[in-house]
């Protein structure tokens, strides 16, 4: 038995925790939970819970459905919100075959295989996030129009909304949970949040994303309000995106960084962000799945809809931040198309893999746009080498699926159960009357 799961039962027995919720995500990144008496833990540590893997979205399919959940026990942390004694516990786990091997349609696995990978050429992957959400008014009819709880804009101070007590509550909550923030505050929308956590790897920045958006639903439900992090709930208003810093680290070194070249970027950073956009149209319907991310995509606010980079440009669907003297480490990439309702284990594993492979090919970065490329218009950006990003989930899912590239990434299981759950939706999206047809139409047709 190692260190961390001596730790873990040691807590358990301390802290006379009742529960222990084990937690790991289905291929669209919907948390799963099972919960263990303290007497199970350390069975959990060494042989896994069974459970029917059939029974979970995309995981196995019924002929093998026996499959093995394993805790991760550097994961483990206790809910705040379940209290300090005779408490809950949590942590990751790993889906595993009944013979101990890694189910290849875990998305967890994904991204610590291409880690693996990245791991292998002396790079460390590491992430910074920053998450959009909406706060409203609870309500039981979530056909009407939703009430956002204030009517603030970006970095407004709002006195005595409930959202800056949200906030704080949130950011002491995570803190907590050993989650690290660096910032908080109101964003444009009316009741709209941003909470961006500390850099950290891959991996662990992918659990924290899963525990931050629990968080965040546990305060609200406790205020009485409703969190959502749906890519575009409000007509004219600023969607909710999850804008990711990336950087590879050699060792103690930022691989991005070269002082004395273009905006400080080194080669390496150069080809990492052209393999970026060389993928980018292809791993949309991974980043953005939702019939409603395109919306926020082409609704304007910021939301990156073209392929292009750019210094400091906020169009631009990859931005290079602006440089801080004798912060070399902090040189990065800026990604800003992910929804804050991705499957972060399969967005980070397609963004990793796509810088990667830019790398290993040796793609050569286009020029900079320092125009605002939502202003061009069409026959300026073709001009420029401009592409769109896919305008539907339906044009995402069809150049998703002539890629051998994201196939490769996700494995075939993993892809082929994503793109058949996301045809589904847009089939059942698109055969909707929607209230904007019925308020048109109805009266005059």
């Amino acid at each position: 038995m190692n260190k961390q799961q001596e730790f873990a039962l040691r807590t358990v027995e301390e802290r006379d925790v009742r529960f222990i919720r084990l937690w790991f995500t289905d291929v669209l990144g919907q948390l799963k939970s099972v919960a263990i008496a303290p007497a199970e833990l350390e069975a959990a540590f060494e042989e896994g819970l069974g459970f029917d893997g059939s029974a979970i979205e995309g995981l196995t399919r019924v002929s093998e459905s026996d499959m093995i959940v394993k805790p991760d026990p550097s994961t483990f942390q206790l809910l705040p919100w379940r209290g300090t004694r005779q408490g809950t516990a949590r942590m990751f786990c790993d889906v595993l075959t009944p013979e101990g091997q890694p189910n290849l349609a875990d998305p967890r696995y994904v991204l610590k295989h291409t880690l693996s990978k990245a791991s292998e050429r002396g790079f460390t992957f590491y992430i910074h996030p920053e998450i959009e959400f909406y706060l409203f008014e609870q309500q039981n009819d979530y056909s009407a129009e939703p009430k956002p709880i204030d009517h603030g804009g970006y970095f407004d101070h709002v006195s005595r909304s409930p959202g800056m007590d949200f906030r704080r509550a949130t950011v002491n909550m995570l803190e907590q949970m050993g989650i690290s923030v660096e910032y908080a505050h109101h964003e444009a929308g009316p009741g709209q949040n941003e909470i961006d956590l500390r850099y950290a790897d891959a991996l662990t920045i992918a659990d924290n994303v899963m525990t931050f958006r629990t968080v965040v639903k546990e305060i609200a439900l406790e205020r009485g309000l409703h969190a959502s992090f749906m890519p575009k709930p409000l007509f004219g208003e600023p969607g909710s995106g999850m804008h990711t810093h990336l950087s590879l680290f050699e060792g103690d070194s930022n691989a991005f960084y070269e002082p004395g070249q273009e905006f400080n970027m080194s080669e390496t950073a150069r080809q990492f962000a052209a393999g970026i956009l060389h993928h980018a149209a292809e791993i949309t319907a991974v980043a953005d799945q939702y019939v409603n991310s395109y919306k926020r995509l082409w609704g304007g606010s910021e939301a990156p809809s073209y392929v292009c980079w750019g210094h400091n440009n906020r169009s631009a669907l990859l931005r290079i931040p602006q440089y801080k003297p004798g912060k070399d480490n902090s040189a990065r990439i800026e990604f800003r198309a992910l929804d804050p309702v991705t499957n972060p284990y399969l967005s980070f594993s397609l963004l990793l893999a796509a810088g990667l492979d830019g790398i290993e090919k040796q793609i050569e970065l286009c020029e900079p746009t320092a125009d605002d490329v939502w202003e061009l218009t069409d026959e300026e950006r073709k001009t420029m080498g401009i592409e769109p990003l896919p305008d539907s989930l339906d044009t995402a899912l069809n150049l998703m699926e002539k890629s051998d590239f994201v196939a490769s990434v996700l494995g075939e299981r993993v892809f082929d159960y994503f793109l058949r759950n996301k045809r589904r939706e847009w089939q059942e999206y698109r055969m909707q009357v929607t209230p904007y047809e019925l308020n048109k139409f109805l009266p005059r047709l």
